[in-house]
């Protein structure tokens, strides 16, 4: 199996004692769409951005297309991450006095490299954006703000995309529209997706689902369908309570 992203022993613990993450080791394909499942506070968010390099976990080691994210420093890894990952956020994270064109190409200017409008109006237009290019935020939908985000994330061309909640807060239609976009990402075009859900019916879009409680892993779900994640999500507390830490169904 070609490997996008490794995640070997990750533990995470905040002042205060609390453990987000509790020796999670964990491998996502490349080429596959993995969506992570569990309840508030099973630590879902803190594992995608410790994938992500967004956060140090305090043990263990990140591999990113075979690369160790964890052994770098933090200048480095802020390098890495702008080569080599993407990211969609709940809220987009849009800068509103910047047109989508200019949104989409930001990373790329902020990592020093020519920006390369002909891609990004490319992958614009894939996304039904092109006839939007110099509009402000303000003026597109939620789902048209995501697809920006989409857009922003795909056009360095990652190694992996990570999304954290990317559908929160869009309605049903628009959900489903990027739902679909993040799955042709994956199956059309070779990325590599993982995206953080509390929603059973946006993991059935993934290829396989990996559920978290308690910051264990808590099993995995092939060909997922919405009514069988949902069935998997209410008996988490009892799979965590039977295995020990790490292991995973």
């Amino acid at each position: 199996m070609n490997e996008a992203v490794r995640l070997e022993s990750l533990y995470k613990t905040y002042d205060g004692g609390v453990t987000a993450l509790d020796g999670v080791t964990a491998t996502f394909a490349a080429g596959s769409f993995t969506a992570v499942m569990g309840p508030s506070g099973s630590g879902k968010s803190t594992l995608l951005h410790c994938a992500a390099g967004l956060d140090r976990p305090t043990g263990g080691r990140v591999f990113i297309g075979g690369t160790e994210l964890t052994a770098t420093t933090d200048t480095a890894m802020t390098k890495f991450r702008r080569d080599r990952v993407g990211f969609v956020f709940q809220d987009y994270n849009l800068l509103p006095s910047l047109t989508v064109e200019q949104n989409v190409l930001l990373p790329q200017r902020l990592a020093g490299r020519r920006a390369d409008r002909r891609r990004s109006q490319d992958v614009l237009t894939r996304l039904g954006l092109g006839d939007r290019l110099h509009e402000l935020p303000d003026r597109l939908s939620g789902g048209q703000r995501q697809r920006v985000a989409i857009a922003r994330a795909l056009v360095a061309e990652p190694a992996v995309v990570f999304a954290d909640e990317p559908t929160g807060a869009l309605d049903l239609r628009s959900a489903g529209e990027v739902l679909t976009l993040l799955r042709a990402a994956v199956h059309e075009h070779g990325r590599t997706v993982v995206m953080v859900t509390h929603d059973p019916v946006a993991a059935a879009y993934a290829d396989s689902v990996l559920f978290l409680a308690d910051g264990r892993l808590a099993g995995a779900l092939s060909a997922p369908t919405a009514e069988a994640v949902a069935e998997r999500l209410t008996h988490l507390g009892d799979l965590v309570a039977a295995r020990p830490s790490g292991a995973v169904a």
